[in-house]
């Protein structure tokens, strides 16, 4: 697929429309996030936190506990739990369920590990055409234990939407590429000026697990997903429209005609917002790098978005963090869908308190 093959851009979301059945659960429909992902009126901005569910809080340390963090997003009722933990604790506005965006390239059989303090580490990076052969399409087979905690989670949240997730096309290809993390990307880049086409192939291919997996997620039960493009800032716009918006195009089509919102983010993507939207997100994601109303120029109308108070801000001090936030409950006043976050996720050593806080301020600051 190249840019000229996009399909249309259409959103998956239309207000004052319940799902289809067999889609997002009915009971979460009139949530205050999913009203606000569909730029709907709002009773209050609605919160959730990025690795809300994570290395902050002592109960998850607690929970997963010698467990490493693969075995940890294949266990359905510890996910459940970990997922659980701060819907309970900061009273937040949705869950974000909890694994890793490597999960599906494990589950068709990539040799990864993801190693404390340095993060997934692929055994054989993919580099040539015949390393194609190894990324197999996912099967709901692949992942049933997603499917399980999902259903878990649902039955517990009642009417509080789980947003499902994945890593964007270009985020998984970084990692299978460069076999780990990596600060300039240069065997990546290296791939896609060298040799596009095998570039293409590969970026299409991970579209289509990508794309597979978000589908598990939501037909299990998931009310909103989130495409998290975490390296994507590296990349300039015209390279970004050549070279990775095909790929993440596809995958947003291939999970519009289920009826829930489809969220994009990305990291140090103010030059890409308008892009990030262009690909078929109802929801863009954006970091604290750009203004609200400067991020909604960009993007254009038509869309709801997301963020994006600075992780580091929750450091200093309950004063300084509610300055923070009116700065950008103030900037996002005009939009027609706001959904409160963070500009990234949050920081292990963040004090699970300001965070509780956070939320009950963004509610009473916003409640209509």
């Amino acid at each position: 697929m190249s840019a000229n093959d996009l399909p249309p851009a259409q959103s998956s979301v239309t207000a004052g429309e319940a799902p289809a059945a067999g889609r997002a659960p009915r009971s979460t429909y009139d949530s205050a996030f999913l009203r606000a992902c569909r730029r709907e009126p709002v009773p209050h901005t609605p919160v959730w936190f990025m690795r809300q569910a994570g290395r902050s809080l002592p109960e998850y340390l607690k929970a997963r506990e010698g467990i490493p963090m693969l075995e940890s997003c294949m266990r359905p009722e510890l996910v459940a739990e970990i997922t659980l933990q701060p819907v309970r604790r900061h009273k937040v506005d949705a869950a974000i369920y909890f694994s890793d965006i490597v999960v599906p390239l494990k589950a068709i059989g990539i040799d990864l590990d993801i190693k404390p303090g340095v993060g997934p580490v692929v055994e054989r990076p993919v580099r040539t055409r015949a390393d194609l052969d190894r990324l197999r399409a996912l099967t709901p087979e692949d992942v049933s234990y997603v499917t399980e905690a999902i259903g878990l989670l649902t039955a517990e949240l009642g009417a509080t939407p789980l947003i499902g997730f994945a890593g964007a096309p270009f985020t998984l290809a970084s990692y299978l590429v460069e076999g780990g993390p990596s600060r300039n990307h240069e065997h990546t880049k290296a791939m896609m000026y060298g040799d596009p086409q095998l570039w293409a192939d590969l970026l299409d291919r991970l579209a289509d697990i990508t794309s597979a997996f978000l589908r598990v997620q939501i037909e299990a039960g998931a009310s909103a997903v989130q495409l998290f493009d975490s390296w994507v800032g590296a990349l300039s716009p015209a390279d970004y429209r050549r070279s990775v918006l095909p790929a993440s195009a596809k995958v947003f089509a291939a999970t519009a005609g289920y009826g829930v919102p489809r969220i994009h983010f990305g990291v140090g993507t103010g030059e890409l917002l308008g892009l990030l939207g262009e690909a078929g997100a109802d929801v863009v994601g954006v970091d604290w790098r750009v203004p609200l109303d400067e991020a909604a120029r960009r993007v254009g109308p038509g869309k709801a978005l997301q963020g994006n108070l600075d992780p580091a801000v929750l450091f200093a001090g309950p004063e300084a963090v509610e300055a923070k936030t009116r700065e950008i409950l103030d900037a996002a006043a005009g939009l027609d869908g706001h959904v409160f976050n963070l500009g990234h996720g949050v920081l292990p050593t963040t004090d699970p308190d300001a965070l509780s806080r956070l939320v009950e301020y963004v509610h009473t600051q916003t409640k209509r």
